[in-house]
């Protein structure tokens, strides 16, 4: 037993070369060959490691390494969260900045810009998780951001309903990217029992783009007010502050992330062979760049898939109202509109720290979705308190507005099971496409639930999120009953095959989902 140690303590440090073809045995042969597939096809990360065997590496080595990881990744993922959370707001801070007034928009055309990015979004959703199989991701991301720049800064020349509509469409179609290479990036760095709380860290930066967005909003406001500048209007200066910023994020990730761990300059070669290692117990590998039917059917076939979809399409219909007419809902509290744009940075300060601390807490009592639970009942709570409180009662409002921030957790932790438990990829990413489709159908509902003739209070939009956010709670249980029952049965099949259950070699990096 001495000398094996001996021998998996010499194995960390090799050298393992990358190979342009791996052996395959019989039985992973057989494997495929039950699924049509005429050999194996094993993921990137199998191809960097060579012959696949395992590195064995300290508590203290692994530590150092995820620190290195997170300095050097999490950061440049809030800042591109929070900057494209600014970017598909900022129509929200446009909307008591006279962009109504000055573009002649009328009836629920306004309404209709909320809803038109989100068209974009959704019609992009399948080319763009096509793309993320074929592009390495950074590279394809760093573009689109780029793009998505451009087009936010072309909203300032708009004059018509027709202009802001192509331009919002546009701006949809470039940002549909970020999440699906979010997703794709957690699962190819962090172990599942990371997932969470990394997940919750970028996602909560949605708050800063809050933050930022009212304080430069209103700053720019007041400016134009006491100082009398005419020159461009405060919506205009609004889009070409967001879409610049953007642009200069977007040349900041494409230098500074790598398309996976096996690319990564931050890294020594023993170091991306420990990167890889890591992710080994994920049995999800780093990505596999051919499209698999399989995985398709098979991902058609599991419950969890459309459960998903539906708790996604339900959670967005608050999230499109709330982020296209918060600004708005906020003057129906009797703030005029300088202070409704400053008025709406607390609610990102809670959705930052309500999101950091549902997620860790995940994380730590290693169940997501019951902390999922408890962060639509804090919104449901949050809306029942704006229903039933006066009108005149200002702080009461406020503070009930401000907590409804902390349902945005739930969202966070659905995706961070999305990385941890759906594998192969195919299957994961048409899973990841088909639950940001009900994002985007969601979301695109939403802006229509708002009826400007129900103002100041909104009543019927708050009794509906409400409604809304009961029924996620509903979808979350019944996940939870499905995932328990799964785990069961797998337990009860490798107990009943007993010795006779030999895992295929490597089968971590075979790509293969997670029912096989």
């Amino acid at each position: 037993m001495a000398s094996e140690e001996k021998k998996e303590d010499e194995t960390f440090g090799q050298q393992t070369s990358p190979v342009d073809s791996i052996q395959i045995g019989d039985q992973e042969q057989a494997h495929y060959a039950e699924k049509g597939i005429a050999t194996a096809d094993p993921d990137e990360a199998l191809k960097f490691l060579g012959t696949g065997e395992r590195v064995i590496f300290t508590p203290e080595q692994n530590s150092r390494l995820l620190r290195k990881i997170d300095l050097h990744l999490l950061p440049c993922l809030c800042i591109l969260y929070s900057v494209q959370f600014l970017d598909k707001t900022s129509i929200s801070y446009a909307s008591v900045m006279n962009i109504r007034q000055d573009t002649h928009l009328v009836g629920t055309q306004y309404n209709w810009l909320g809803s038109a990015f989100y068209i974009g979004y959704l019609a992009a959703e399948y080319p763009v998780n096509l793309a993320l199989q074929r592009f390495p991701i950074s590279k394809f991301l760093s573009t689109q951001i780029l793009c998505w720049g451009g087009t936010l800064m072309i909203h300032a020349a708009c004059s018509n309903f027709a202009g802001l509509m192509t331009v919002r469409i546009i701006l949809g179609i470039f940002e549909a990217s970020v999440t699906p290479c979010f997703i794709l990036i957690v699962s190819q760095w962090w172990r599942k029992e990371e997932h969470a709380l990394r997940t919750g860290i970028w996602f909560c930066f949605n708050g800063m783009g809050q933050i930022v967005g009212a304080v430069v909003s209103y700053a720019i406001a007041v400016g134009i007010r006491k100082n009398g500048y005419t020159a461009l209007a405060g919506w205009q200066l609004i889009f070409l502050f967001t879409g610049g910023l953007t642009v200069l994020v977007a040349i900041a990730f494409f230098l500074l992330i790598p398309d996976s761990p096996a690319t990564a300059w931050f890294l020594s070669h023993d170091e991306k062979v420990q990167a890889l290692e890591r992710i080994r117990s994920n049995q999800q590998g780093v990505g596999n760049k051919h499209f698999k039917k399989y995985q398709i059917i098979a991902a058609l076939k599991d419950p969890f898939t459309w459960l998903c979809f539906i708790f996604s399409l339900a959670l967005q219909i608050p999230n499109g109202a709330l982020t296209n007419f918060k600004n708005i809902i906020l003057q129906g509290f009797g703030l005029n509109n300088e202070e409704s744009l400053l008025y709406g940075a607390p609610s990102g300060a809670v959705q930052i720290v309500s999101t950091i601390t549902i997620n860790y807490m995940a994380d730590r009592t290693k169940n997501r979705l019951y902390w999922a639970i408890v962060s639509l009942t804090i919104g449901i709570l949050g809306f029942l308190l704006m229903i039933l409180l006066p009108e005149k009662n200002l702080s009461g409002n406020l503070a009930a507005f401000y907590i409804t921030s902390a349902s945005s957790a739930s969202f966070t932790l659905i995706l961070s099971m999305i990385s941890s438990n759906v594998s192969g990829s195919t299957k994961k990413s048409f899973v990841s496409a088909l639950n940001l489709i009900g994002y985007c159908v969601g979301n695109l509902i939403g802006p229509q639930i708002i009826d400007l003739n129900d103002a100041p209070r909104y009543l019927t939009a708050k009794i509906i999120i409400c409604v809304l956010y009961g029924f996620c709670v509903i979808i979350l249980i019944v996940m939870r009953f499905v995932a328990v029952g799964r785990n069961k049965r797998k337990e009860r099949k490798v107990a009943e095959l007993g010795d006779s259950y030999v895992p295929i070699k490597n089968q971590e990096f075979m790509d293969l989902t997670d029912n096989e």
